[in-house]
């Protein structure tokens, strides 16, 4: 199998290139893309990239595989040969390599590590935390059945950043568009019953880029690796803002 990866460092590179290894699974088993780095690694040492849980669930290794943004050490080695599903549902079109590349849209620290330093900003500025400025009770703030099932496919979020990336408005307006990631977080709160800064969230959003930017291109619920809807978390703020919700 040849496995085409990224490559560059701008210490010593002028520009980046694309590199080719032959690889074989040393037991013929079928591996996810993060083994194929691993075992490639130990190899050539100087290939960087990140990884931490292998489970999905930190969304560190979030890079574009055969022009799909998601998770390497979720994603089947023969799923991308063969043309099956990746995690986020997404179909993939059959192929004989494996070519791997750093998330779209994001400056290049090295190989295929992304300067991420733009996407936490937007998302810190949505305060993806609970507000309540109501006195804490003796216990827990409480909700209802119906009130808790409202945060359902918002609180999974990982922060991978696969769908941020794979967005045109924030490819152009990276400093200005809070982005699908956190445009979801935000939501999160917002449908929260126990939060109480509502009318703050909001007017925080009310200018032409920060929220409004999106143009429904949907490439954020195609490459989600945890199959969540960012656009209707987004559409859903829309209307609460132009119908003036507090």
């Amino acid at each position: 199998m040849k496995v085409s990866i990224y490559r560059y460092n701008p210490e010593l590179d002028d520009a980046p290139r694309m590199q080719d290894y032959i690889f074989e699974s040393p037991d013929k088993r079928d591996l996810m893309v993060l083994d194929v780095l691993e075992l490639l690694k130990e190899r050539d040492p100087t290939l960087t990239y990140r990884r931490s849980c292998r489970e999905g669930v930190c969304g560190s290794d979030g890079m574009n595989i055969n022009g799909a943004n998601t998770l390497a050490c979720i994603t089947q080695v023969s799923d991308v040969l063969e043309g099956g599903t990746l995690p986020s549902g997404q179909k993939l079109a059959p192929s004989d390599a494996l070519t791997l590349r750093p998330l779209p849209g994001m400056p290049v620290i090295r190989d295929l590590v992304v300067d991420m330093e733009l996407f936490w900003q937007q998302y810190k500025s949505v305060k993806p935390w609970l507000i309540n400025s109501d006195p804490p009770p003796e216990q827990e703030r409480l909700q209802s059945p119906q009130e808790r099932a409202r945060l359902d496919g918002l609180y999974e979020c990982i922060q991978c950043g696969c769908c941020t990336s794979a967005c045109p408005s924030w490819w152009w307006n990276p400093e200005t568009y809070v982005g699908p990631a956190g445009l979801l977080g935000s939501f999160r709160f917002l449908a929260d019953s126990r939060d109480t800064d509502t009318s703050e969230r909001l007017a925080a959003l009310d200018d032409p880029f920060r929220l409004f930017r999106c143009r429904g291109v949907m490439n954020c619920v195609a490459f989600c690796p945890r199959k969540l809807n960012p656009r209707r978390a987004i559409s859903k703020t829309q209307d609460m803002l132009l119908r003036g919700e507090t």
